[in-house]
């Protein structure tokens, strides 16, 4: 922001008393300037001068708010904030102080990454976790998933109200019906009560574990951070190449620790049953009926379905 002192050295040639003179005069006539001696009778001319900094950084930061350019352009000192004046006495003596403050541009931006933060995402457009629909965008997107979407935000309010659920949702449904972004959508909503959240995209997490054999940090911290989270969403499972180890020692010891102690989610193609057929065949031991019933048994009692209709937005170009 210009200062003062180069303020005055852009004036027309005149002396620099008079350029003084001159511009604390256009500041002490300043509305706001006026409003606070209103305010504050017991500022004097000579207070006012004393502290002719304040005053003047006041004023311009409040005209730049006037007219905000937006946050990533603001030409404030402190981007997103601005600058209030406070007046205290001490001592027979009158001070202003000046303060910073958030602006709301800057507190809703404040607001929105610590919603964003709480949710991580493996494999999967940010997109829908950044933009905050609601109910009503996604329900008047497409009328034939109302059914759906009246389900899903009947759990997201129980779950504002009751706290974390032990159950989770199992949303089935054709290819591009908005499934993951209606996950998505539930995953924000609940990131405002302060809850965590992960989504991971399984076909490319299930081909990912293969190199974290390697890493084994990393995928223990993977897999701990599935446990742990609140909420879990497993997006599109049934379409992922299935390995036994995928299966039984990371999808199964994950579903084994959250059963009865938190929520996990799942969108897919397939109907339960249907899922339960392809975990029972691995592309190395083909056939495993009682694998296949065994990881079952940890996602369909902890699960309400949801159908999820409607026409496939993809083609559409549609991103609800």
């Amino acid at each position: 922001m210009e200062s003062l002192s180069r303020l005055l050295s852009g004036l027309p040639d005149m002396t620099f008393m008079q350029k003084a003179e001159k511009t604390i005069q256009e500041l002490l006539s300043d509305p706001l300037i006026a409003k606070l001696r209103a305010k504050h009778p017991e500022l004097d001319e000579p207070t006012l001068k004393i502290h002719m900094n304040r005053l003047y950084q006041y004023v311009t930061e409040y005209r730049n708010c006037s007219n905000c350019p937006g946050l990533d352009k603001c030409p404030n000192d402190f981007q997103g904030h601005y600058t209030r004046l406070a007046v205290e006495e001490n001592a027979g003596h009158t001070y202003i102080h000046d303060y910073k403050v958030a602006c709301k541009k800057q507190l809703s931006e404040s607001t929105r990454q610590a919603i964003r933060s709480r949710i991580r995402s493996f494999y999967i457009d940010d997109k829908a976790l950044e933009d905050g629909y609601s109910s009503e965008d996604i329900l008047l997107m497409d009328l034939e998933r109302a059914q759906a979407v009246s389900q899903l935000q009947d759990y997201i309010d129980r779950t504002k109200e009751d706290g974390l659920q032990r159950e989770g949702l199992y949303l089935v449904g054709k290819f591009g019906t908005g499934k993951t972004f209606l996950m998505c959508y539930m995953l924000h909503q609940l990131a405002q009560q302060g809850l965590t959240g992960v989504i991971v995209y399984m076909p490319d997490f299930v081909e990912d574990l293969k190199a974290m054999i390697a890493e084994p940090q990393r995928l223990k911290e993977t897999v701990e951070l599935m446990k742990e989270t609140d909420l879990l969403v497993f997006d599109d499972i049934g379409a992922e190449n299935l390995n036994p180890w995928a299966r039984d020692h990371v999808m199964g010891a994950i579903l084994n620790y959250r059963m009865n102690r938190k929520p996990t989610f799942f969108t897919s193609n397939y109907e339960l049953d249907a899922l339960e057929q392809h975990f029972s065949f691995t592309s190395r031991d083909g056939e495993e009926e009682f694998k296949g019933q065994r990881i079952m048994d940890r996602i369909r009692p902890f699960v309400s379905v949801i159908t999820v209709g409607g026409y496939n937005k993809r083609g559409a170009g549609k991103t609800l």
